[in-house]
C-alpha cells in the first residue's frame, strides 16, 4: 500500500479529483475542502494533512484534515479486503504528523476500521460523538404553502447572522469541537461569490437562517441550518430550504448536499419532504 502526502490542494485535486467526484455526494465535504483550500487558502492558515493510498496505481482512501478540525476519511475505493491496510498505513502516518489527533470523521467503512486500529496502537478509546446522514436533492417538492418569503442575507445583518451561527454550534457541535471564527465565517457568506447566507423573513423580521457553499463540481453544500426556538415548527427552515435549494438548482447546480443528525428525526423528516434523498451515513469520533 503506498501512501502519497500532497503539499497542496491543486496537487491532490489533479491526482484523485476525478475519484472523489465520481462519487460527488459521498465526497462533498473533502470536494469542499479542498476546493476552498484551492480558491480561499487565508480560509485554513495551518498547514493541512493531505494523503491518499493506493494500491497498483488504484485509490484505496483519501484523508484530509485543515487543523484544529477533525480528519475526514473518503469511501473505499475497491475491494473492501484493501481497507485494514490502508488504514493501518494511514495511521501510523497521521501519528508522525499529528499524535495527539482529536477525532476522526467519515464513511463507516473507513472510519470505523480507522478508529478501531488508532486505539489498538495508542491505547487511546475511541468514541462516537454523532451519527450523520449525507442527502442530495436533484428536484425540489414544494412544501405546503407558509408565511413569508426568502431573501439573501446583506451587510445589515451581519450581527443577527453572528449570533444565530454561535446558537448553532452551540446546539449542534459536540462539545469538544473546536469553536468555529464566527467573524470570519460572517465575511465569507457575506464577502464570496461561492457562498450565500439565506433568510426567511416573516412581515420584515428574519425567523430562519440557511447557508450555501462549498461548491463541487456539480453540486453545493446546504448548511448550517437555523431557527430560533421560538420560532420553529412553523415551517419556516423547511420552506427556507426549498427556497434556496431551488435558487442554486436554478443558478446550475445539478445537485444540492446536506449532513443531518440522526438523532433528529423531524430535520431529517422534513428534508425528505422537500426532496432529500439519503445517500450515505458518516460517523464522527472522539480520540482520546
Amino acid at each position: 500500500m503506498e501512501l502519497t502526502r500532497y503539499s497542496a490542494a491543486p496537487a491532490m485535486i489533479a491526482a484523485v479529483g476525478d475519484y472523489l467526484a465520481a462519487r460527488e455526494a459521498e465526497h462533498n465535504l473533502p470536494l469542499g475542502i479542498l476546493g476552498t483550500l484551492r480558491d480561499h487558502p487565508e480560509v485554513y492558515p495551518d498547514t493541512p494533512y493531505l494523503a491518499s493510498l493506493s494500491d497498483r496505481d488504484t485509490v484505496a482512501l483519501l484523508a484530509v484534515r485543515t487543523p484544529p478540525h477533525h480528519l475526514i476519511l473518503s469511501e473505499p475505493g475497491g475491494p473492501a479486503d484493501r481497507i485494514p491496510e490502508a488504514v493501518a498505513t494511514l495511521v501510523d502516518d497521521v501519528r508522525q504528523v499529528t499524535p495527539d489527533l482529536p477525532g476522526v470523521l467519515g464513511p463507516k467503512g473507513t472510519v470505523r476500521p480507522f478508529v478501531t486500529r488508532w486505539s489498538a496502537v495508542t491505547g487511546r478509546p475511541a468514541t462516537l460523538l454523532v451519527e450523520e446522514r449525507i442527502y442530495r436533492l436533484a428536484a425540489v417538492i414544494q412544501p405546503r404553502p407558509t408565511r413569508g418569503r426568502m431573501r439573501r442575507a446583506e451587510e445589515r445583518d451581519r450581527a443577527l447572522l453572528s449570533a444565530w451561527i454561535t446558537a448553532f454550534d452551540l446546539e449542534a457541535l459536540p462539545d469538544d469541537e473546536p469553536r468555529r471564527d464566527v467573524d470570519r465565517m460572517v465575511d465569507r457568506w457575506l464577502g464570496e461569490a461561492d457562498r450565500t447566507a439565506w433568510l426567511w423573513e416573516v412581515d420584515g423580521r428574519a425567523v430562519s437562517f440557511a447557508g450555501s457553499g462549498s461548491p463541487t463540481p456539480r453540486g453545493i453544500r446546504i448548511g448550517p441550518v437555523y431557527t430560533p426556538p421560538e420560532d420553529r415548527r412553523q415551517g419556516y427552515a423547511s420552506a427556507l430550504v426549498a427556497a434556496a435549494s431551488q435558487a442554486l438548482l436554478d443558478q446550475g447546480r445539478t445537485f444540492c448536499f446536506l449532513f443531518t443528525d440522526l438523532a433528529n428525526p423531524t430535520s431529517n423528516h422534513v428534508y425528505q419532504a422537500i426532496g432529500y434523498e439519503p445517500v450515505t451515513d458518516v460517523d464522527q469520533y472522539r480520540l482520546g
